[in-house]
């Protein structure tokens, strides 16, 4: 099965400034800005926003 561009894999870079990333994918149709999640942080040991970068 083919993968489609509507739901690229993207990475989410913490705020904190520790260089965590995590790997996911996202429904540009439904989500066309950039997106945002609180995940946790094991350098940081906390939950902290993720921001999607490009």
């Amino acid at each position: 099965m083919a993968r489609s561009t509507a739901r690229p894999v993207i990475r989410l870079k913490s705020t904190a400034g520790t260089g965590v990333t995590y790997v996911t994918r996202k429904n540009r149709r439904n989500n066309p800005d950039r997106l945002v999640l609180r995940k946790y942080d094991p350098v940081a040991s906390e939950h902290v926003a993720f921001r999607e970068e490009r």
